[in-house]
């Protein structure tokens, strides 16, 4: 695929969940890369769900890591216990979430909390905006509160959720409570120094998975390594700006040190669906099943001078690029310098890969 010419690329969220189904991770797809990492006895860090019943935990993984369209979780059950996810592409993205049911007890003695928070990484919160968050914000002091004092190194995340229907006022009014109010309860209980993260959210639109990248490149030790790669790419390309993407859940693990404009993350992951649609439609031929391999790249060209770039890194991340079109006429340099940053890419690889197998022998 060559380029995409689109006089009036939209802007709006309705291709959001536009997806292929059946393109999705595959244990038998794990890059070679991903599975040594795996092989090697690298712990995968361990991400929790929780929140009150009907607060959209299992609707969020569902549509961020499965796919599914956010007219379908409507038909979600309610979760009534501990639902583990293993997320495995890329030894960049290795992770497990584990979705906790709203009822959950802490101080029922089943409740095993050094178990249960011991080996946890980022513990994210879910509150629904459109309902009173009292109990909810009762449970996230109780929450963080237990999770702190058996790992101090958990990474603390609140998603306000479901925010679709509220105004743009609402939401930053929504937001300033829940944040004022989290942060007194903590420093009412000595405990100024755990510092918690907001998001505002929602399933219908992006927000979900930038949020969700948020949270995934802090659980990623090789991000400076990779924001330094992207900086180096930009400065010498003439980009505007890049993010490397996990292709099957739109989340991205890294981008340049400029600051993310959500329209331009929303133009690239639009991009992403567009090309592995196109590339399902066209692009494959009867004896292959992957719409997306080493030969997938793109350009796709907006009517107001923009040029959006993407190639292949491996079988589960693509490199996505925003440049003006008068910094395309020297492609050739543009390509050279993104196959150097894809060998980079590739060393870091094999970094990881190494100091797995050290730390296994």
């Amino acid at each position: 695929m060559s380029s995409y010419d689109d006089e009036r690329y939209p802007s709006s969220y309705s291709i959001v969940g536009s997806f292929p189904g059946e393109y999705e991770y595959g244990q038998n797809d794990l890059d070679d890369v991903g599975a040594a990492a795996s092989a090697g006895g690298e712990t995968k860090p361990r991400i929790m769900l929780m929140g009150l019943r009907r607060s959209g935990k299992s609707s969020i993984q569902k549509v961020v890591f499965h796919k599914m369209s956010p007219n379908e979780t409507l038909f979600l059950e309610s979760t009534s216990k501990i639902v583990k996810d293993d997320i495995s592409n890329s030894s960049f993205v290795q992770f497990q979430i584990w979705d906790f049911p709203g009822q959950i007890d802490f101080f029922d003695p089943a409740f095993d909390s050094e178990f249960i928070f011991g080996s946890c990484n980022a513990l994210v919160f879910v509150i629904d905006a459109q309902d009173d968050y009292m109990d909810a914000l009762a449970k996230l002091h109780l929450t963080v509160t237990k999770a702190y004092a058996v790992n101090p190194k958990i990474k603390f995340e609140v998603f306000i959720h479901k925010v679709d229907g509220l105004s743009d006022d609402h939401k930053m009014e929504t937001q300033r409570d829940i944040h004022q109010r989290a942060t007194d309860e903590l420093a009412d209980s000595g405990l100024d120094g755990i510092q918690l993260s907001f998001y505002l959210t929602s399933i219908y639109d992006h927000s979900i998975f930038e949020a969700f990248s948020k949270v995934v490149q802090k659980l990623i030790p090789q991000l400076a390594t990779l924001e330094n790669l992207l900086n180096i790419l930009i400065s010498n390309s003439g980009m505007e700006k890049a993010f490397l993407f996990d292709v099957v859940s739109k989340i991205y693990i890294a981008t340049d040190s400029s600051p993310v404009d959500m329209q331009s993350y929303e133009l690239c992951c639009d991009m992403i669906d567009v090309v592995i649609d196109v590339s399902c439609i066209y692009g494959m031929k009867e004896e292959e099943s992957a719409a997306y391999d080493a030969e997938s790249a793109s350009v796709i060209k907006l009517n107001n001078g923009t040029i959006l770039y993407l190639r292949e890194v491996n079988r589960f991340l693509a490199l996505v690029c925003i440049l003006r079109e008068d910094h395309f006429g020297r492609q050739g340099l543009i390509d050279y310098n993104f196959h150097c940053f894809r060998q980079a890419i590739q060393d870091v690889f094999e970094v990881r890969q190494q100091s797995a197998s050290k730390g296994q022998v």
